[in-house]
């Protein structure tokens, strides 16, 4: 009965890790995209200067804040 009991709870601690792990990676993966996300100022400042304008300083801010409220809406959405 011990050796049953043994093995049991290292299934479940097992799993309990597994699952821990995947929760907190996600966590800190999308935390870190929040904070840092894939598109930069000078990726904005490309793309509008291939669209043919030459953006000012408060445009590229103005479309960051806008990409990084809408990741923000898009997340509590999930939720």
């Amino acid at each position: 009965m011990n050796l049953l009991l043994a093995i049991l709870l290292m299934v479940v601690c097992l799993l309990a890790g597994f699952f821990g792990g995947t929760w907190f990676s996600q966590r800190q993966t999308k935390k870190m995209l929040m904070d840092n996300p894939p598109l930069n100022e000078d990726a904005v400042r490309l793309m509008m200067g291939s669209m043919g304008r030459k953006p000012s300083e408060v445009q590229v801010q103005q479309v960051l804040r806008q990409i990084r409220a809408a990741a923000k809406q898009a997340d509590t959405k999930k939720k």
